[in-house]
């Protein structure tokens, strides 16, 4: 009973409460406030009204290679579906699930293609997907090649082990303090190294891509280390012997990771990733110190559009920015667990 009271307290209950504020329009008044029923104005407004800009981004006539983005997409979506229905493994709740993620894949693409591939700035949701997609890559691809320099007999590997993951320890306000110092081209520690190659000058908080840029920087040196210990505990209990006998068999070492090493820590690979995008979709303290969302909304995640949002008092906004994030981070991740589950189900029978 005092879990189930704790759940509900710190849980269901602020989920109803932003619920009911993202149906409603909140006004403040002397002494209290004043709550009125709206349905989904909110997320009108979001979508289609005047915060489409802030949320979606200026869309203008979409490029040619917009239009090829928005068809590569397409006929890759239809190929998916059209697999899924010819495989062995078609059910109701399947289908209705897939369409769901193709039709959120599918916007997700026409968006890119009418903002960042036809020249106009893209909003909030575009930006929290490149933290994402290119933030969680990154630090995956350097996460897992650390950790297996690590796991192979080489020297000092106990000492760069506990190096590597200190900035785990390090508090997300430290990190971004400490990234803005470091990449202040004027004032900064850095700042002889900057003039020297010429940018000592430059203004990469004025940049959108290079402010981007920064706070995935920031955001891999404080993620890679997690990424990095939970891979290296996985690659360790890979059983020495079929990594020996592909050895004996003569393998490369290439051929011994792809074929033995990699199939074995999949599962963990795939675990870490799926925690690794859920706290991505919530990165808030890097954007907010770093560049404050800056130069205009170019760095600004949803998270942080739904603190702005708060801190303007505009409680039912918020609340909508923060459930359009729930609805594309839920269908996301479970889309992504999903598939994972089903392919090493069709892999292993």
């Amino acid at each position: 009973m005092p879990a189930v009271i704790m759940i509900l307290i710190f849980s269901i209950f602020p989920l109803i409460v932003s619920l009911i504020l993202a149906l409603s329009r909140t006004r403040l008044r002397s002494g209290g406030y004043q709550i009125r029923y709206v349905g989904l104005q909110n997320f009108e407004k979001q979508l289609f009204g005047s915060e489409q800009f802030h949320f979606l981004g200026t869309f203008k006539t979409v490029s040619a290679v917009g239009w090829l983005v928005a068809a590569t997409a397409a006929a890759l979506l239809i190929w998916w579906m059209y697999s899924y229905i010819r495989g062995n493994n078609l059910t109701v709740l399947g289908l209705i699930g897939r369409l769901i993620t193709a039709s959120l894949l599918f916007g997700l693409a026409m968006l890119f293609a009418a903002t960042l591939f036809s020249g106009t700035q893209f909003g909030t949701l575009g930006v929290t997907l490149f933290y994402v997609i290119v933030g969680c890559s990154v630090q995956f691809v350097i996460g897992l090649g650390l950790a297996f320099v690590c796991s192979q007999p080489i020297r000092g590997r106990s000492f760069f082990r506990v190096v590597f993951f200190l900035p785990l320890m390090v508090t997300p306000i430290g990190i971004g303090f400490g990234f803005r110092m470091l990449a202040d081209t004027t004032k900064g520690p850095f700042s002889p190294l900057w003039k020297l190659v010429g940018l000592g000058d430059f203004a990469w908080a004025s940049d959108p891509w290079a402010a981007r840029v920064f706070i995935i920087i920031g955001d891999s040196w404080q993620w890679i280390p997690f990424i990095f210990v939970i891979l290296l505990a996985a690659l360790e209990n890979v059983p020495r012997d079929l990594v020996e006998a592909g050895h004996v068999d003569g393998a490369s070492n290439w051929q011994i990771f792809r074929e033995i090493t990699w199939p074995q820590i999949v599962p963990v690979a795939a675990t870490v990733m799926l925690i690794r995008v859920i706290e991505a979709f919530k990165l808030v303290d890097l954007p907010n110190i770093m560049t404050s969302g800056g130069p205009g909304i170019a760095t600004e995640s949803m998270t942080l559009h739904a603190f702005f949002a708060w801190r303007a008092l505009d409680f039912s906004q918020s609340a909508a920015v923060s459930y359009l994030l729930l609805f594309v981070t839920v269908v996301l991740c479970v889309s992504y667990f999903n598939l994972i589950v089903l392919r090493r189900r069709a892999v292993h029978g």
